[in-house]
């Protein structure tokens, strides 16, 4: 019998376990710290795979992360016989665009000046832009950055995407490579970074980025907060080349309590809560996956080592 180890949230664990046992009984499937005997364990579902763990898993085949990105993974400790495959199923999908689209509009529509005119009783309408005088940039075009611009479409925004190498897409204008960010960022009223975390672009939200987008601009970052140079942010919102910034990840997370963003007035936090692995939609994808392992044919998802996504 095939047997998977999920160490990851216990409580997703349950229902990914509840969905194994009525779609595939020949899966002998474990969530931590229940583990069975680890000898057994062919696939492992994990958020961190600590190298201890790895070492006890002798026949493992496949490690799954159980989210759509794997900067928290250490693949040092990872034999390289062993493919490493992220998760991208509808549910994460579908959170990541509508938090995304949740942003772009609030900036667009100028959500939170209204929010601070409210606190200090103030009837002061701003004059309405129409979504086709602003554009929508987004830094990363893989599954998550094409689904943003495809549900943004309808609304009207020009679009334009910035990607490592040249990705065609209907309707959105699009850059590659480092000689198109700045031609990329020129234009791009309402900056969205999607990008994987890597070497090449940790700290890219940085003052470079900021300077070269027009002044007022705002950025949402739902990429990892390892690609925010905090004291950039901070000086350009002083300046005004920055008008807002939401944030759903930060480094650390969460920040400590005296760190400055708790209480920007043009800063928006959110815990990380842009999108979650969906059980009810990842456990399929995640079966479907080891079906194809079983039968030979190419893993979904499936991690470029020497990309790191």
């Amino acid at each position: 019998m095939t047997s998977v180890l999920y160490r990851s949230d216990a409580a997703r664990g349950r229902a990914w376990a509840e969905y194994f046992a009525h779609h595939a009984p020949d899966v002998d499937f474990h969530v931590w710290p229940d583990h069975g005997d680890l000898a057994d364990v062919a696939y492992l579902v994990a958020w961190q795979a600590p190298p201890e763990l790895l070492a006890a898993l002798p026949n493992l085949k496949v490690l799954f992360s159980s989210g759509a990105g794997v900067d928290h993974v250490d693949f040092a400790a990872i034999p390289p016989h062993i493919p490493v495959v992220r998760m991208v199923e509808p549910g994460i999908i579908n959170g990541m665009v509508e938090y995304v689209t949740m942003a772009v509009l609030a900036l667009h529509r100028d959500l939170f000046d209204y929010q601070a005119r409210q606190a200090r009783g103030a009837w002061e309408p701003i004059e309405v832009r129409a979504a086709s005088a602003r554009c929508v940039g987004v830094m990363g075009m893989g599954v998550l950055g094409q689904a943003v611009l495809a549900r943004l479409a309808p609304f009207g925004f020009r679009l334009r995407g910035w990607n490592r190498s040249e990705r065609a897409s209907e309707g959105v204008e699009v850059f590659a490579g480092p000689e198109g960010l700045a031609p990329f960022l020129a234009g791009a009223d309402i900056l969205v970074c999607l990008l994987p975390l890597t070497d090449a672009t940790r700290g890219i939200l940085g003052a470079e980025v900021f300077a070269a987008l027009p002044r007022g601009a705002a950025i949402i970052n739902v990429g990892r907060g390892g690609h925010l140079d905090q004291a950039a942010l901070l000086a350009a919102l002083e300046s005004g080349q920055l008008s807002r910034a939401i944030l759903d990840v930060t480094d650390p997370e969460p920040l400590p309590a005296d760190h400055p963003f708790w209480r920007h007035p043009r800063i928006l936090l959110t815990p990380h809560v842009a999108s979650m692995t969906q059980p009810e939609t990842a456990a399929p994808v995640m079966l479907e996956n080891l079906r194809r392992h079983q039968r030979g044919e190419p893993l979904l998802g499936l991690i470029d080592r020497d990309r790191g996504y």
